[in-house]
């Protein structure tokens, strides 16, 4: 049987079913560990984010020489580092938002803080969209806490006038797939 995988079908089918694109992703909720909700018009600032993938991890079963491969627990790779990059606001609420959040897990001051285990109520709410910027598929990223704020980078002497960004980087345990 021959393969009908040429130029024509592969018209038909994009033509038909078309292309995801890099930016009908949004970040639509977050709420992490010890700090309040960011609002709609925070998340707005998103520049980039990832749909996280997910591991079935393989367990190898061996019998007379031979392994039978078994499928066992799943896993979430990147989950300790989900990565997050954010337009500064000009007052610096999101690195004061983190800053919170950092501070709230661990204060080094008192050295006490919130970093037991985040349950549910902590969490992060991708949307990946359509072209009319409809949800087609939602992911919950379930636990989610603060791990890392980077540096911000100024370039007083010979800067242009850029945006500046920051990159925060959280964990989480798992997602679900809420649609």
């Amino acid at each position: 049987m021959p393969v009908n995988q040429n130029i024509q079908n592969f018209y038909r089918s994009a033509a038909d079913k078309d292309f995801s694109r890099d930016f009908l992703f949004r970040v639509t909720q977050m709420q992490l560990q010890g700090v309040p909700a960011l609002e709609e018009g925070d998340l707005i600032y998103v520049k980039t984010a990832s749909l996280p993938g997910r591991n079935i991890t393989n367990v190898a079963v061996p019998y007379m020489g031979l392994n039978l491969n078994v499928p066992g627990a799943a896993t979430y790779p990147g989950s300790e580092s989900y990565a997050l990059s954010l337009y500064l606001d000009a007052k610096s609420n999101l690195r004061n938002y983190f800053e919170t959040a950092s501070r709230a897990l661990f204060d080094d001051q008192t050295s006490t803080g919130e970093y037991g285990t985040p349950d549910d109520d902590f969490f992060i709410q991708l949307a990946q969209l359509d072209k009319d910027l409809e949800p087609v598929a939602e992911y919950k990223l379930i636990g989610a806490s603060l791990r890392s704020i980077s540096d911000i980078g100024y370039d007083i002497a010979s800067g242009t006038g850029a945006t500046v960004q920051i990159d925060a980087t959280v964990s989480y345990h798992f997602y679900t797939k809420e649609r």
